[in-house]
């Protein structure tokens, strides 16, 4: 072999090594996990699922909505979406906002588990010990993505029409300046239909293994739970199109943009001065300070 061969052969070699290594933590840390709860598919997936999410979704939300509340720590208001709204958070509407994302959370959310596990193919319901490749889970991640933004954009369209609108989607919009924990604020047919239809069937269609499930359900989780609290920080999916959509009501349905920019639904969020402000933030400079409303 020659020497320059040799030379792109050691960064490969070692990546190689790095992944095998990585792959055998994970492996064995999951093995660590199974030997606590024990292999038991149903239970995993139905409760563990349950429970991880919302481990997930409060988490993060009681973070944010303990910021809403005391408003600290005060540098915080720097990076206000819309500054002055909710400083602090009504202590009535919280209250109501909390009730009924429980009620969505065990209503819907733990049934759905039970049509979701028996749904799955045979393989990912019996085969659970043995991690994916890292190839495979991030394939299978992608596919999520991909099924999750059609299937929302419209879902979340449909529900501003007409008189679904009216029963239904006006719930969520009670809140035009919205919080985390708003994310799954709204009627329960919505939360069925818009929120965890578009997420699960993704899983299904890959029939991935539980682990990259529960890794899909908490990047879904986080997102939307960044882009409804209210605060543009930095390192952090930009909130600017959802905010604007609770704004404006008709602008910006979808999660990546896609498909509003195929329709033409966010031609006014393209006008505004929030879409210059659109963007993950790599520094800890406010986007207001760099696109003020002046």
């Amino acid at each position: 072999m020659s020497l320059t061969a040799e030379l792109f052969d050691l960064p490969a070699h070692q990546f190689r090594v790095f992944w095998d290594a990585s792959g055998s933590l994970w492996q064995s840390l999951w093995d660590r996990l199974l030997d606590l709860t024990g292999d038991n598919p149903p239970l995993l997936w139905i409760v563990g699922t349950w429970v991880y999410t919302s481990v997930v979704y409060w988490s993060i939300g009681t973070l944010y909505t303990l910021a809403d509340v005391t408003g600290r720590p005060a540098f915080l208001r720097r990076y206000k979406v819309q500054p002055g709204t909710n400083e602090p958070v009504e202590p009535g509407r919280l209250r109501a906002a909390i009730r009924q994302v429980l009620l969505n959370q065990l209503a819907i959310g733990l049934p759905l588990m039970f049509g979701v596990y028996w749904l799955l193919p045979v393989q990912s319901r019996t085969q659970i010990r043995q991690l994916p490749t890292f190839l495979t889970g991030l394939w299978q991640l992608a596919v999520c993505v991909l099924i999750e933004e059609p299937l929302f954009y419209y879902s979340h369209r449909l529900l501003h029409h007409g008189r679904l609108y009216r029963f239904i989607h006006k719930r969520h919009h009670e809140w035009t300046a919205p919080i985390a924990i708003t994310a799954i604020y709204c009627h329960p047919v919505e939360h069925a239909l818009s929120n965890l239809l578009p997420v699960t069937i993704g899983v299904l269609a890959t029939g991935c293994h539980i682990s990259v499930a529960w890794l899909w359900f908490t990047v879904a989780i986080s997102n939307t739970l960044h882009v409804h609290s209210g605060y543009h920080l930095p390192f952090l999916p930009s909130p600017e199109q959802h905010d604007f959509h609770h704004l404006k009501f008709n602008q910006c349905y979808g999660v990546l943009g896609v498909l509003d920019w195929l329709h033409g639904t966010n031609d006014l969020f393209y006008r505004s001065k929030q879409s210059k402000r659109d963007y993950i933030l790599t520094t800890l400079e406010p986007v207001r300070q760099t696109y003020p409303d002046s």
